[in-house]
């Protein structure tokens, strides 16, 4: 046991106990590489997502009692431009319910889930690609410690079955490293993909909520 500890010991002032990180990486091996890509795309994704999917949830709390009163007045044509203007999906919606006014009920309801439809399918973007980051990286990274310790039982086997920790360590810091990254890059994508999802859930609602509001104000009354 005393041995087996010096020897531990001895690998680890040769190895160095302060390896950096760029050392710590490319004793990885080349897996590291498709992984560091994979996480790169990663930060991409959600940024590039989470910015559309802020800026398409962005809408005034007066836009609805505007396009009321702007039905109501009769004034088509503002609607339409107000619509224009704020350029969001709930908007573009809405826009398209107007444009549809004067025809059947059924005819505006199904012209405005078509437009949802769309709407949804752009903010979902590169969602499906995320999600197959999260639960392909960490199978890399699984690979990778399968590879490792191939490396480690062939190096064993070519020095005779000897244990020599200084001649292992360089197979199971492929299995371990490789592993590790494969979580650093699955895990945030994980959490990243269902974060996204539920937020995009939340403007779901908010379409539908507005859908109603619109198609209440072509059923009002005319006074």
């Amino acid at each position: 046991m005393i041995n087996f500890l010096q020897a531990a010991d001895a690998v680890a002032v040769n190895e160095g106990t302060r390896m950096g990180l760029w050392e710590l990486f490319t004793k990885g091996g080349w897996l590291m590489w498709p992984l560091l890509i994979l996480g790169g795309v990663t930060i991409f994704i959600f940024v590039e997502r989470y910015m559309q999917i802020r800026k398409a949830s962005v809408l005034d709390i007066n836009f609805m009692n505007r396009i009321r009163d702007y039905i109501s007045e009769g004034k088509i044509g503002v609607a339409v431009n107000l619509c224009r203007k704020t350029d969001t999906p709930i908007a573009r919606m809405i826009e398209k319910g107007i444009e549809r006014i004067g025809r059947p009920m059924s005819d505006v309801q199904t012209a405005i889930e078509n437009v949802a439809n769309l709407e949804v399918s752009k903010l979902e973007n590169g969602l499906p690609f995320l999600a197959t980051i999260a639960g392909g990286a960490p199978m890399i990274g699984f690979l990778g410690t399968v590879l490792g310790m191939v490396q480690t039982f062939m190096d064993m086997s070519a020095a005779g079955g000897t244990v020599d920790l200084a001649l292992l360590s360089s197979g199971m810091y492929v299995a371990m490293v490789t592993t590790v990254m494969g979580l650093i890059v699955g895990i945030p994508a994980y959490f990243g993909y269902n974060y996204l999802v539920a937020r995009i859930e939340k403007l779901v609602f908010q379409m539908e909520a507005n859908s109603i509001a619109f198609m209440d104000i072509l059923n009002q009354p005319v006074k």
